[in-house]
């Protein structure tokens, strides 16, 4: 992290990979984040990555970072990545008040590229 970026809140990343996603799809949703947390006035730390076998050891991870890095808020790229864990919503609305750390949707990002 630059200078610059310590202006800026911290935003973590959360993906589920699925069963089917090339690595250059996920190289591509995690550059959405990026540029996201970017158009959002975030500086973008770790992006999480979930895979099938070890699930949920990358929520785990994310949990705890949440209060080592400080950061204040986690995007995903549709509410569908909690969807491993349980029902999406209760998922966020527990991992927010469990956190502190605000939970937001990259919508509105063209995911065709």
């Amino acid at each position: 992290m630059t200078d610059a970026d310590r202006t800026k809140p911290l935003v973590l990343g959360y993906i589920r990979q699925h069963l089917l996603m090339t690595e250059d799809e996920l190289v591509g949703v995690k550059a959405r984040l990026v540029d996201y947390a970017f158009a959002e006035g975030f500086t973008m730390g770790t992006v999480f990555i979930e895979q099938r076998e070890s699930t949920p050891a990358a929520f785990e991870a994310l949990v705890q970072a949440i209060s080592q890095d400080q950061a204040s808020a986690v995007v995903l790229p549709s509410m569908l990545h909690f969807a491993v864990l349980g029902a999406p919503l209760a998922v966020k609305l527990t991992f927010e008040r469990a956190t502190g750390a605000q939970v937001f949707v990259a919508a509105g990002l063209d995911w065709s590229h």
